[in-house]
């Protein structure tokens, strides 16, 4: 592997993923013969999809071959974990005019080095929990009742299980995204016949 923190092994695409507190860069040579760096800037503005103002920014430092896109620990260790869709702007230096030439997503994870991250997506965080509510239901079925003239109705029965397996499925969709990013097999075999 490469030392990632010299410019001249930066991956040339943005990244699918960036922990909380980590050093992270890219470049992108695909643009600079169409924009110059010396006549125009990059910048990559990202906003989670959880908390619509939850937003950052990573300004592209120029390079004759590429924009080079960093940001430093001490600045990621500010972002909040979530889902992100994310723009590339490319901004006219004389007319100060701009334009969006590339968008996609990535995820922002917790840094397990943090006490109490829990590296779970919320799915499997949701599973759990309804799993551990299905268990207490055995023991207690009343779905409403009343206390002094305040009452609390619970999901039934059937409610749980439809969420869970709900979440359950999205689980599982995370799981074989994640092992066939890393090239390991899903489980699931397409067969084809000729």
């Amino acid at each position: 592997m490469a030392n990632l923190f010299d410019a001249d092994n930066a991956p040339t695409t943005e990244p699918h993923k960036l922990v909380v507190g980590d050093f992270v860069q890219w470049k992108r040579t695909d643009l600079v013969d169409d924009y110059p760096v010396a006549t125009h800037s990059a910048e990559i503005v990202a906003r989670s999809t959880h908390a619509g103002s939850t937003e950052f920014k990573i300004a592209a430092t120029e390079n004759a071959d590429y924009y080079l896109f960093s940001a430093a620990s001490s600045v990621t260790e500010n972002y909040t974990a979530g889902h992100y869709h994310w723009q590339l702007d490319i901004t006219e230096t004389s007319s100060g005019n701009r334009i969006v030439v590339d968008r996609g997503t990535f995820d922002v994870i917790e840094d397990l080095d943090v006490n109490g991250a829990d590296p779970r997506s919320h799915a499997e965080i949701m599973v759990t929990k309804i799993e551990s509510i299905l268990s207490g239901k055995a023991d207690s079925d009343v779905s409403n009742y009343s206390i002094n003239g305040r009452s609390l109705t619970k999901f039934s029965f059937a409610e749980l299980m439809e969420a869970r397996e709900s979440y359950r499925a999205e689980y599982q969709r995370e799981v074989n995204k994640e092992l066939a990013e890393n090239g390991e097999k899903t489980g699931q075999t397409i067969l084809v016949r000729f």
